[in-house]
C-alpha cells in the first residue's frame, strides 16, 4: 500500500470546520462587529444597543478633540506641519543650511562639537544659562517647512469667523475652527500666495523662498544671543578673524576627519531672525554685536543721549545769540533816545 501525502491546506480546512472553531468565530463576530464602510453615512452616526434602542449624533456635530481639517489630521505629514509651525512661531533665531549626504556618524560628530562649543559660552544673565542645551540642529522636510512658513507668515486666526455647530446633546454653539490644518488657514494661504498678491512681494517668505530648495537643515536657537550665535558660526562656518574655528589643542574632536567631512557638506544659506530674513552677511553682523543685545541697547541709549545733548546745545545757542542780539539792539535804541544824558555823564 502506497504512503499518504500530507496536505497542509486540507488539514487547515478540517480544523477550521470543527464545531468549536465555528462557535469561537461566531462569538468573536458578535463581540467585535466589523467596521462600517464610509458609504454608510447614516449608519456611521447611529449606534444600536439591546437595552436602549438607537442613539444618533446631530449631522453638524463637531468633536471637540478632533475638529475637521483640510488635510488628513492623523498622517505624519500633518503632524510634522504642526511641529514646524510651532517651531517657527516660538523660535526667534533660525539658520538654514544646505546639507549634502551626511552620514549618521557625521551628524553625530557635528552635533557633539556644536554642543561642546555652546556649553563654553558664558551666560550674561540667568535667563541664558540653559540656552546651550536647547539649541538644536535638525534635518527638515523642505516642502513641509515651506508650507509651514506660509501659514505662519500669511495666516491670521483672528480673521476666522465662528461656525455654528451642535453639541452631543443637540444644543447649538459657536466655535472657531482656526487651527493650522483648518480650511480657513488653507484658504488664506492660497489667497495670499498668488503671483499678483502685494502681500507676497513684501513679505519675509518672499525673501526666504529662493533658499527653500534641496535638502535643508535648521539650527534653532530659542533666544537671540549673539554670543551663542557666534560660537555656532565658529563651529559650522568658521570665518576668521571674527569667527575662528576652535583650537586643535582645546577641541581635538573638531579636527577629527569624520567631523571635518561632515562640516564640509554643510553650507549656510540664510536665516530668519526676529521675523526678518537675513543673508550670510546679515547673520554675521548679528553674531558680531559686542556684548550681545545689552551692548546694542547701550549703544542705542548713548546715541539717543548724544542726539538729545546736541539738540539741547543747539537750542540753547540759538536762544543765547538771540538774547545778545536783542540786548545790543536795546542799548543802541537807548543811546538814540537819550543822547543828552549820555553826554552829561561823559562830561562829569
Amino acid at each position: 500500500m502506497s504512503s499518504r501525502l500530507r496536505c497542509t491546506a486540507a488539514r487547515g480546512l478540517t480544523s477550521a470546520l470543527k464545531p468549536s472553531r465555528l462557535l469561537a468565530t461566531q462569538s468573536a463576530a458578535l463581540l467585535f462587529p466589523p467596521t462600517p464602510t464610509p458609504s454608510a453615512t447614516s449608519a456611521a452616526r447611529t449606534y444600536a444597543t439591546a437595552a436602549y434602542g438607537s442613539l444618533s449624533l446631530p449631522a453638524d456635530y463637531v468633536s471637540p478633540v478632533k475638529p475637521p481639517t483640510a488635510r488628513p489630521g492623523d498622517t505624519r505629514k500633518s503632524q510634522l506641519l504642526r511641529t514646524y509651525t510651532s517651531l517657527i512661531r516660538t523660535t526667534p533665531l533660525v539658520l538654514l543650511f544646505q546639507h549634502n549626504n551626511l552620514t549618521a556618524t557625521e551628524w553625530a560628530a557635528v552635533r557633539r562639537e556644536l554642543r561642546t562649543a555652546l556649553a563654553a559660552v558664558p551666560a550674561p544673565d540667568t535667563e541664558l544659562e540653559s540656552l546651550a542645551s536647547k539649541v538644536k540642529l535638525q534635518v527638515l522636510r523642505t516642502r513641509i517647512f515651506d508650507v509651514a512658513l506660509k501659514i505662519v507668515e500669511f495666516y491670521d486666526p483672528s480673521k476666522v469667523a465662528p461656525t455654528t455647530v451642535s453639541t452631543i446633546t443637540g444644543k447649538k454653539t459657536q466655535i472657531k475652527l482656526d487651527h493650522d490644518l483648518s480650511k480657513a488657514a488653507w484658504e488664506q494661504v492660497q489667497a495670499a500666495t498668488k503671483e499678483d498678491s502685494p502681500l507676497l512681494k513684501n513679505s519675509t517668505y518672499a525673501e526666504l523662498a529662493p533658499l527653500l530648495v534641496g535638502p535643508l537643515a535648521a539650527l534653532t536657537i530659542p533666544a537671540v544671543s549673539p554670543a551663542h550665535l557666534a560660537a555656532a558660526l565658529g563651529v559650522l562656518t568658521p570665518s576668521p578673524p571674527k569667527f575662528p574655528a576652535p583650537s586643535k589643542k582645546k577641541y581635538p574632536g573638531y579636527w577629527d576627519p569624520i567631523t571635518q567631512s561632515g562640516l564640509s557638506k554643510l553650507m549656510l544659506v540664510g536665516g530668519r531672525i526676529e521675523d526678518k530674513a537675513f543673508d550670510l552677511e546679515g547673520v554675521k553682523w548679528v553674531a558680531g554685536i559686542e556684548n550681545g543685545l545689552d551692548g546694542l541697547r547701550a549703544q542705542v541709549v548713548h546715541m539717543l543721549q548724544s542726539a538729545g545733548m546736541g539738540l539741547t546745545s543747539t537750542l540753547e545757542g540759538t536762544s543765547k545769540s538771540l538774547w545778545l542780539t536783542m540786548e545790543s539792539r536795546r542799548s543802541v535804541l537807548d543811546e538814540e533816545q537819550n543822547p543828552k544824558k549820555e553826554s552829561e555823564e561823559k562830561n562829569e
